[in-house]
C-alpha cells in the first residue's frame, strides 16, 4: 500500500457510496485511461477473468467456436473461453519472450482455416509482464482477420515500442488481484478502443438492465462491476504504481547480478530495445546439467528458510481440464515449466530480505559446483 488507499476508502463511507458505483469507480477508471493514454476506455470490473469473459461475449464467441490461446499462461485466460461454450485451442510459446509463438500461431491459424473451423478470437498473452511479440501477432491477426484479446493482467506498466500493454488488442483486460503490481484486493478492468464498447460492458456488468420504470432484461448480463470500495484502493495504487515497477525491476536487476557467474542460470529478460517489462515476476530457467542442481533442490532449499518460490505456470495443454483441446507447438512452453521458477519478486522486499535471498541462493550454487 502506498497510504492514500484509505483516504479514498474513508471518501467511500463518508459520502456513503459502497455499491458497484460512485465517484471511486469513475476516478479508478479515469487514472487508468490517463496512463494507458489518449483513446483508451476502460471500464472496471470485478476481476480480471470477468474481462476475459465480457470481451468474449463482446466479440461475439459464442457455443461451437473456437479461440487460440496462449498455453503458458495462468487458466484464467482459458477458463472464460470455456463459459462461452467455445474451444481454446492452445499454441505454444518462443523461447524470447516466453509468450505465444508467431509460427505456431499462424500453422494453428492455417490448419483451423482448412479444418473448416476459422477462429473467431486470439487470447495473447503478456507473460509475468513481457510483451509479447506485439507486430508478429497482430500482422497475423490482421492477415486472417481476427480479433485480438490482449491478456494484460500482469503487463500494467510494460511497454512495446513506447506503447503501454493494454492498448494494442482489439480489447484488452488487466488484472488487479492481490498479487499483481497494483492491486484493488480483487478487480480487474475492460479496455476498449471505442467508448461505446466500454458502455456496452458496463451494461453488461451491471445484470444488464434495460432503461425502463421496473426491472426488464432483454439480455443475459452479469455481476461484474467493481464496487466503489475497491476502486478507491485502486486510485490510491495508482499514485504508487511507477514505483512499483521500479522495485520490481530491481529486483529482477538483483537476481542477474546474482547469477550473471554462475552457469546454467538464465533470468529472464527484454529480448531488445522494443521491450521494456514490469517484471513483475523475476523468473528463472535452470540447466541442470550446466548448473549442479535442478529447480526442485532450489524451490525446497528456500522453502527450508522460509522462502517461498514457485514453478512457472503448467501449460494449459498439459492441464487435466484441457487435455482434449487442440494444441499446436513444439515443446518450448513444456521445456519452460520444467526448468523454470518464479522468485520472491514483491514491491515490499527488503534489503534484509534480499540478503536472506541471497544467502541461501548462494549456498545453493556453491553445493552445485562442487
Amino acid at each position: 500500500m502506498g497510504g492514500t488507499e484509505l483516504d479514498y476508502v474513508h471518501q467511500a463511507f463518508e459520502s456513503n457510496w459502497i455499491a458497484p458505483l460512485g465517484p471511486n469507480v469513475e476516478g479508478f477508471e479515469a487514472s487508468l485511461e490517463s496512463y494507458l493514454g489518449e483513446g483508451t476506455h476502460v471500464a472496471a470490473l470485478s476481476s480480471g477473468t470477468a474481462a476475459l469473459h465480457l470481451a468474449l461475449v463482446l466479440l461475439g464467441v459464442g457455443t461451437g467456436d473456437e479461440v487460440l490461446c496462449q498455453s503458458l499462461t495462468f487458466a484464467a485466460s482459458a477458463n472464460p473461453i470455456r463459459y462461452v461454450g467455445a474451444t481454446p485451442i492452445f499454441v505454444d510459446s518462443e523461447p524470447d519472450t516466453w509468450n505465444m509463438c508467431p509460427q505456431q500461431l499462424e500453422r494453428a491459424l492455417e490448419d483451423r482455416i482448412r479444418l473448416g473451423k476459422k477462429p473467431r478470437a486470439i487470447v495473447a498473452v503478456h507473460l509475468y509482464g513481457m510483451p509479447y511479440k506485439v507486430s508478429e501477432i497482430h500482422a497475423l491477426a490482421q492477415k486472417f482477420e481476427i480479433p485480438v484479446l490482449e491478456d494484460s493482467a500482469e503487463a500494467l506498466g510494460s511497454y512495446y515500442r513506447g506503447k503501454p500493454c493494454g492498448t494494442f488488442g482489439d480489447m484488452a483486460i488487466l488484472s488487479f488481484n492481490g498479487n499483481k503490481i497494483i492491486t484493488t484486493s480483487g478487480g480487474g478492468a475492460l479496455v476498449a478502443p471505442m467508448k461505446e464498447v466500454k458502455q456496452r460492458a458496463v451494461f453488461l456488468a451491471t445484470q444488464a438492465r434495460d432503461a425502463a420504470p421496473h426491472y426488464e432484461h432483454s439480455t443475459i448480463g452479469y455481476n461484474y462491476r467493481m464496487s466503489n470500495i475497491s476502486a478507491g484502493i485502486g486510485r490510491g495504487q495508482m499514485e504508487v504504481l511507477d514505483k512499483h515497477i521500479g522495485l520490481r525491476r530491481e529486483t529482477r536487476n538483483f537476481y542477474a547480478e546474482l547469477f550473471e557467474d554462475h552457469p546454467g542460470i538464465t533470468v529472464a529478460k527484454e529480448p531488445s530495445e522494443d521491450y521494456f517489462s514490469n517484471f513483475w515476476l523475476s523468473c528463472i530457467l535452470v540447466n541442470e546439467t550446466e548448473a549442479g542442481f535442478s529447480i526442485a533442490t532450489m524451490q525446497q532449499q528456500m522453502a527450508d528458510a522460509q522462502i517461498e518460490c514457485r514453478p512457472m505456470w503448467k501449460p494449459m495443454h498439459r492441464q487435466p481440464i484441457f487435455e482434449d483441446a487442440p494444441y499446436y507447438g513444439t515443446g518450448v512452453a513444456d521445456t519452460l515449466f520444467d526448468t523454470g521458477l518464479c522468485l520472491p519478486s514483491g514491491s515490499s522486499l527488503t534489503p534484509l530480505d534480499k540478503q536472506r535471498i541471497r544467502s541461501v541462493l548462494q549456498d545453493v550454487m556453491a553445493k552445485g559446483l562442487k
